[in-house]
């Protein structure tokens, strides 16, 4: 029998003013004194001070600016915290600092807790990073937080777009699961009916929310961080990204690579999901209903991607990773097809 090693975060945390409560978390958990804390610029001032702050009551503190989520990044993460000679990494931000730790600590051989200070995409609590190197965009195996310590107050500060944005990549496992179980008729890939289940229930609960989210406010923000939460709890348990990463995330990935502005990874996977869902025979009017009613982009114009590039992607999207086999096949589809599926969508 083949092992089949399941990951999880040992805590998760979802509240209002949590600022206080990472030195208690890792207190709780036994993750020892040297903690190095990432945050951005913005992040900074949100929440990483009053956390780096809380911490440096009780803990040893190293603090880094990260400016992107890039192999250049994880390697200055890994060589600060090395020099502080760290137990621990805190992440306080947005995806990409999230991102950078992710790998930062998988590779120092440390834990990491992640403070999200959006919900923009179920990169807060799942294994998987997302790292620019060579120009594009690419998803790397790393590990699941320890702990996600989600504050609604300070996530609720955040523009609405991320929200709106993490609508947009929980809709996407939707068509991720399509695509995994079509691998698993044609291709006898592993398929986990259980991290399936979650999946899907994660999307169809902020379709049935659709009109909380919309409000923008804390009850918002608590229904799409659970949702996001369950989406990278359902990766751990399928022990890769399948349950919720499929066509609609190679065509955003494609994206990244070839748009001169591409726009937030929700939005992009959003809007992959329609085209996807109409190749897959889905309901694909109903996604694009639900990403209407919650204010995320449902085409080219409001993505800010002109659509020659839409078309592109779709045609490039199967080389992103081509081991990965979706409804776009080994071949991937042609330029007429591309087109086709994007004018009857509405995308173009």
């Amino acid at each position: 029998m083949v092992m089949h090693l399941m990951q999880l975060p040992r805590e998760v945390l979802l509240g209002e003013n949590l600022k206080g409560e990472v030195p208690s978390v890792a207190m709780r958990l036994g993750l020892g004194k040297g903690v190095l804390v990432l945050y951005g610029p913005r992040t900074r001032e949100i929440a990483g001070n009053d956390v780096e702050d809380h911490l440096k009551e009780s803990f040893e503190v190293a603090s880094l600016m990260v400016s992107g989520a890039t192999m250049k990044e994880v390697e200055r993460t890994i060589e600060v915290a090395r020099e502080n000679e760290v137990n621990w990494l805190v992440a306080v931000g947005g995806g990409s600092i999230i991102d950078v730790a992710k790998l930062a600590s998988y590779r120092l051989g440390v834990p990491f807790i992640s403070f999200p200070t959006t919900a923009s995409h179920d990169g807060i609590a799942s294994a998987n990073a997302s790292i620019r190197d060579m120009g594009a965009k690419t998803s790397i195996k790393a590990l699941p937080p320890i702990a996600v310590i989600a504050d609604v107050n300070v996530i609720k500060t955040a523009p609405y777009r991320y929200l709106a944005a993490g609508v947009g990549d929980m809709i996407s496992n939707l068509t991720a699961v399509k695509d995994w179980q079509l691998a698993h008729r044609l291709r006898g890939e592993y398929y986990s009916e259980y991290a399936a289940s979650l999946s899907l229930m994660s999307a169809k609960m902020v379709m049935k929310n659709a009109d909380i989210i919309r409000l923008g406010n804390e009850e918002s923000v608590r229904k799409v961080v659970k949702g996001l939460i369950s989406s990278g709890v359902a990766m751990s348990i399928a022990g890769s990204s399948r349950p919720a990463s499929g066509a609609e995330h190679l065509f955003s990935h494609a994206l990244d690579a070839i748009a001169p502005k591409p726009a937030l990874h929700g939005e992009q996977c959003g809007v992959g999901t329609i085209i996807m869902a109409y190749l897959h025979g889905l309901k694909w009017e109903r996604i694009r209903e639900t990403l209407k009613k919650v204010g995320a982009p449902t085409n080219a114009y409001e993505l800010g991607v002109e659509p020659e590039y839409i078309i592109e992607a779709l045609t490039v999207a199967h080389t992103i990773r081509p081991e990965r086999y979706t409804i776009l096949g080994k071949e991937g589809i042609t330029r007429e097809a591309a087109e086709k599926a994007a004018r009857i969508t509405g995308v173009i």
